[in-house]
């Protein structure tokens, strides 16, 4: 049976808090530095995944003493990145839901090509998250519950170049079959005016940020 939650710590920023958002059902992936992390912390992923040429062997003989299931690939020939390993990983076992943590950090080129990879979840019909310490992001291409999660601030992104019919419910700042383009600011840094909003779209693909400074 397909679990109904898949639950990925990557190699970027991660945080013990993290840990409390894991469920005993969750199925986890560890990635590259991201499987030490939850050995670490006495969690033991279902998988491990990666390259792993940001650990010591020592530290990787910890990872394949530990995990049932341990996938290493070469760094040189390997074409996608240790997140997306994980992510078609956690594709295949058709979870309802996939929750990334660490795809964000420092390196800007790895936290968009991780915040952009959802979209290969949606097009499963697989509702796909990324979290870290201040944002939570999800992306849609029809309709989304935004539940108030402790963030200040709601921003929309299209990712496409063009997302139409956007209508906004229990937001500051509310949207009728507004548009945005590509490159346009109008979305950014609204409010949830109660525990849960929705946010509906005709056309394209949106990014909803949760944030907090």
């Amino acid at each position: 049976m397909p679990a109904r939650r898949c639950v990925i710590f990557a190699g970027g920023e991660l945080s013990e808090l993290f840990l409390k958002e894991i469920d005993h059902e969750d199925y986890i992936i560890g990635a590259d530095r991201g499987a030490l992390f939850l050995i670490n912390h006495g969690v033991i992923p279902d998988i491990a995944v990666g390259d792993f040429d940001s650990i010591k062997p020592d530290e990787f003989k910890l990872i394949e003493e530990k995990c049932p299931k341990v996938i290493a690939c070469d760094p040189v020939d390997k074409d996608l990145t240790d997140s997306e390993l994980a992510l078609d990983l956690a594709i295949e076992t058709q979870p309802e839901e996939i929750l990334l943590f660490g795809v964000t950090g420092t390196r800007l080129d790895h936290t968009l090509a991780g915040i952009q990879m959802m979209a290969r979840a949606l097009q499963r019909q697989i509702r796909c998250s990324v979290m870290d310490l201040t944002n939570y992001v999800t992306i849609t291409g029809s309709q989304a519950l935004v539940q108030e999660r402790g963030y200040t601030y709601v921003s929309l992104l299209p990712v496409t170049p063009e997302v139409t019919g956007i209508t906004l419910q229990g937001f500051q700042y509310p949207l009728t079959d507004a548009t945005l383009k590509l490159g346009q600011s109008l979305g950014i840094s609204n409010r949830l005016t109660s525990q849960a909003g929705t946010v509906t779209i005709e056309s394209g693909l949106l990014l909803i940020i949760q944030s907090k400074d």
